[in-house]
Order: structure tokens, then C-alpha cells, then sequence
């Protein structure tokens, strides 16, 4: 007889996202007739960069011929593209990262939710709350969560709220906790830490032997000074931070596929003798075991993200969806929608009017206006009460968004 690891019967309904397209096909059913907007999941729109594009139609050519095929990829990547990503994505931030502390891979959602396996299952882990449902479900399906209660909370999470009472800034833990799980600019609300309040962090990870896991998907957003594009500007975070990245949403490569994790050699985990543990050596070994690699195609196309028109054109794209960020942001403010994010990360996050269920709203954005967003009491028990817009839509569907927004929502 075949057992079920238990833990996977205790995750709660469907994984958000696919609960959300489970209602718009029962609303599409019923209406065939709507033209439904999407501003619900965080998908991207716009077409490759043509440098990319370009690069891999190189590729696709040597892989046609015998003197320049290749085959397996390395498990780490291959080091046409680590070595671009140490040279835009850190030199030139003054960050110094190892080659061997970089791993390509595809996708930052599969590694967010992977590295939880080189943990003990006894770890307390904290999220901040709202939280990317990755990060959590993950450590359910490992065993670490404990029991999922009526409230929302599983019971051996500690959350950290962020909520606009507190300007959405987690505060450190009363407790010890081993695991951090921190993802700034933040997804789902959009909003950022500046230096000194990552600062903190990485102190509180240093006294207490955490591993801080900083997901920084979104740092090509950035536009204010003052905020950090890695954790890694912080004085200390080698020893204690991985970090994840990805082209997603930077270069375009949700359906591509290409993301990296740099993990520096000086973070460690214990053994429960007390030995220390190097995390970099075993995510190297994991990934061996269980990753095959990024294909050489793709690998080529993430490495003209960084020529120089590869580099206008993802400024220019970036450009294209913040300024849908602006017209959402805007257009929701003017009818008087209380909102958040938007300016550093292609997120809006909005109070949901009248203090309205995250649901209820989501049914009636959908009923009345025609539009898909995601609420927030998916992200987490502090996200009841606010939902999500994602500014990844074509600027015309954008733009009739808000004007439904103005003219259908009966609010």
C-alpha cells in the first residue's frame, strides 16, 4: 500500500491562484458575453526583449551543429551568464559574490520553495503576513507549519504582520525563530525597507543563527534612492542571507523560464551536534541531485539582458508597466480608493472599500466591472481587508480598468 505524505492533505482548498481562475471560468460560463480584464495574477505582457530574442535564435543555430552543440547544461549555470550577473547585478553595487555562490535555475518560485528542504523540520519559521503563498505552502508540504487554524494561521508560523498601521514595516520577533522569510519590494503590497530597516534584520539573524531568505524579484522596479536592491548592501548579510532573483518580471521570462539564487559560502546551518553546515555546498549538492539545469538557450537569452540594448530595452519595458502602476494608482485614488505600492514594485495594493471582505470584493470587481484581481486574505490573515492589482496588463486594457473602476463599481 502506498502512504500519502500526510502533510500535503493538510494545506487548505486550492493554491490561490488556481482558485481564482477557478471562479472566472464559472463567471465566463455564465456571461460568455463579458469582456473580463485581468489585473489578478502577476503575469507579464509584454513581448521578449528583442536582444534576447536575438540571442537565442544564435543559440537555437549553434545547437544545430555538431562543433557547437552542447548538451547537459551545468547544474550551477553556465558562466557566460554567472559572470554577467556578478558584473551588472553586484559589482557595479559594490558587492562582491563569488562565482561559485551564484545558481541558475528556472524559476525563483521553484528555489523559494526547494530550499526549505536543506532546513530541519523542526525550524520555526517567520513570514511577514501578507505573504507570497510559496513560501508557506512549501514548508506545509515539508511538515513545518504545524496545524492550518480557523484564523487563517498555521500554528507554528510566526507572523509578522504589515498592514498600513505600522506602514506595512514587519517588526522583528518576540521569539527565536531559525527561518526569515522576507521579500522586498514586498509582493503583495508593493512597498520597500530602506537599508537601516534591513539592517536590523540582519543583526537580529546574526544573534540568533537565522538564515534570512530574501526574495528580490522585483528590485529592477526600484526607482527611489534610498532603497536597497540587495540585501547584500547590508553590512553582515553574507553570513546569514540567501537571496533570490529572477527575469520574470525583469526580462520578460515567465514563460521562458530563468531565474538565480546566490547563496554566499559564509552562511551555515548546524548539524544537531552543533556543527556547522555549509548551505552553499548543499544547495550545490541538491540541485545535482535534482536539477538538470537551465538550457543553454535560455541561459544565452538571460545573458543579453545585459548588452547595452538589452538594457534599454528592459528600462524601457519596466517603464511601460510602472506607468500602468501610475494610472491604477492614480485613477483608484481619485475615487477615492485608499492605495498602496505602485512606486517601487509593479503592485498595487488598495483597502478594500467599506472595510468589504477580500472576496465579496473580488465577486463584485468581477460582477460589476468585469475585472480580475487577487484578494488579499489569499496572501495571508493581514491581508483580509485589501486586495491586489498587478500593473502588468497592456496599457489600453489598463486604462479601461480604471475607467471601470469610475464608472461601474457601485461603491
Amino acid at each position: 500500500m502506498a502512504y500519502v505524505n500526510e502533510n500535503h492533505l493538510k494545506l487548505p482548498g486550492n493554491y490561490l491562484f488556481a482558485e481564482i481562475g477557478k471562479r472566472v471560468n464559472l463567471f465566463k460560463n455564465d456571461h460568455p458575453e463579458a469582456k473580463i480584464i485581468k489585473l489578478g495574477i502577476g503575469d507579464v505582457t509584454r513581448p521578449l526583449p528583442a536582444a534576447c530574442i536575438d540571442a537565442m535564435h544564435r543559440a537555437v543555430d549553434e545547437m544545430g551543429r555538431e562543433e557547437t552543440f552542447r548538451g547537459y547544461p551545468e547544474y550551477e549555470g553556465y558562466d557566460f551568464l554567472i559572470q554577467k550577473i556578478i558584473e551588472y547585478d553586484y559589482l557595479k553595487r559594490g558587492i562582491h559574490i563569488e562565482a561559485d555562490e551564484v545558481f541558475v535555475s528556472d524559476g525563483a518560485k521553484s528555489d523559494t520553495a526547494n530550499i526549505q528542504e536543506l532546513f530541519g523540520s523542526d525550524n520555526i519559521i517567520a513570514v511577514t503576513d501578507p505573504v507570497y503563498p510559496v513560501y508557506v505552502d512549501s514548508n506545509a508540504m515539508a511538515g513545518r507549519t504545524g496545524v492550518y487554524g480557523a484564523d487563517g494561521k498555521w500554528s507554528k508560523v510566526v507572523y509578522l504582520p504589515c498592514t498600513a498601521e505600522n506602514n506595512f514595516v514587519p517588526q522583528l520577533p518576540d521569539a527565536k525563530v531559525d527561518m526569515i522569510y522576507l521579500c522586498f519590494p514586498n509582493n503583495p503590497t508593493g512597498m520597500t525597507l530602506t537599508k537601516a530597516q534591513l539592517k536590523k534584520w540582519v543583526d537580529y539573524a546574526k544573534a540568533n543563527k537565522s538564515v534570512i531568505l530574501f526574495d528580490s524579484a522585483y528590485e529592477a522596479y526600484i526607482h527611489e534612492e534610498d532603497v536597497p536592491h540587495s540585501i547584500f548592501e547590508v553590512e553582515g548579510a553574507r553570513e546569514v542571507a540567501v537571496e533570490f532573483r529572477s527575469f520574470s518580471k525583469t526580462a520578460g521570462f515567465t514563460g521562458t523560464r530563468c531565474a538565480y539564487t546566490v547563496i554566499p559560502k559564509e552562511v551555515k546551518v548546524f548539524a544537531p551536534d552543533g556543527e556547522a553546515q555549509s548551505l552553499n555546498r548543499l544547495w550545490y549538492r541538491r540541485q545535482a541531485t535534482k536539477f538538470n539545469g537551465v538550457s543553454y538557450i535560455v541561459q544565452r537569452g538571460a545573458e543579453a539582458v545585459y548588452t547595452e540594448q538589452g538594457q534599454k530595452q528592459i528600462k524601457a519595458t519596466i517603464g511601460y508597466y510602472m506607468e500602468n502602476a501610475r494610472i491604477i494608482r492614480d485613477g483608484l485614488k481619485s475615487i477615492g480608493i485608499q492605495v498602496f505600492g505602485g512606486v517601487n514594485a509593479p503592485y498595487i495594493w488598495l483597502k478594500t472599500p467599506d472595510g468589504m471582505d477580500s472576496w465579496a470584493f473580488f465577486d463584485k470587481l468581477l460582477s460589476e466591472a468585469n475585472i480580475v484581481g487577487t484578494p488579499g486574505s489569499g496572501f495571508g490573515p493581514s491581508g483580509r481587508g485589501y486586495f491586489r492589482l498587478t500593473a502588468f496588463g497592456g496599457r489600453e486594457s489598463t486604462e479601461e480598468a480604471v475607467e471601470r473602476f469610475k464608472t461601474r463599481l457601485k461603491l
